[in-house]
């Protein structure tokens, strides 16, 4: 197995606008896969950008594979932590009856 060096890059250079560059590269089946193995959640994606109401939209949305009650949502976040956000997931969680959320 051949091991590649860490190097730490600036996230906007990566993915310069969230809604348009990380969600789609993350909800791609290889990348969302991956991101469930490492947390231990076999998940599928049912969209992104999918409306909570008319004045908010969840980043991605999916549910459990295995078991469809159990609906996920992510809210991607390239910046610090803040309040913002953890209100927006608050908000989506309860809008879509989520039972799991990933920040």
């Amino acid at each position: 197995m051949d091991l590649g060096e860490l190097v730490e890059v600036p996230l906007r250079e990566i993915w310069n606008n969230e809604q348009y560059d990380c969600s789609p590269w993350l909800s791609k089946p290889d990348n969302i896969r991956k991101l469930g193995n490492k947390i231990g959640i076999d998940f599928t994606v049912d969209g992104t950008e999918v409306p909570v109401g008319s004045k908010f939209w969840i980043d991605i949305y999916g549910h459990e594979t295995d078991n469809d009650e159990n609906r996920i949502i992510i809210e991607n976040h390239l910046e610090d932590t803040n309040h913002d956000h953890l209100g927006k997931v608050i908000t989506y969680a309860s809008g879509k009856d989520a039972r799991t959320m990933i920040w």
